[in-house]
């Protein structure tokens, strides 16, 4: 079993925002669907990263640019944007960094060198936060 952390704020800050719009009631239909298929990504990563519905791969553009394993596990397919996560190990055994959530449209602009999130989290273990992922 690996332990989730939180790679940047604003992944936590979006899964709080979305468990709270749901607690209250007041979240969008399309919101709750992209909370449940969140929740549903991070259980099977944090039991088995390779889990066949995540298909999870290697992003060598990003390892070789960064010096460090990144990957990407599906949310979702067959839909114009689909939702990505990005991860990578560490920085202690068992434990998996969620660097990056966003869909695919808007992770083109990474490959292009465009990006600032991407590095500051993948190149800085110290910078990153170590909040545990709710359950």
């Amino acid at each position: 079993m690996f332990e989730i952390l939180f790679g940047v704020p604003e992944i936590k800050e979006q899964w709080n925002s979305l468990n709270r719009k749901n607690k209250e009631g007041n979240i969008t239909r399309d919101e709750l669907d992209l909370l449940k298929k969140w929740a549903k990504a991070i259980a099977f990563l944090a039991t088995n990263p390779r889990h066949p519905s995540l298909q999870t791969h290697e992003i060598t553009t990003l390892s070789e640019k960064f010096g460090h394993r990144v990957w990407q596990s599906y949310l979702e397919n067959r839909k114009p944007k689909p939702y990505r996560l990005f991860w990578v190990y560490g920085p202690g055994q068992k434990q998996i960094r969620v660097t990056e959530g966003n869909n695919a449209a808007k992770m083109r602009g990474i490959f292009a060198g465009s990006s600032k999130r991407i590095p500051v989290c993948i190149s800085g273990y110290s910078n990153w936060m170590t909040t545990k992922m709710p359950q």
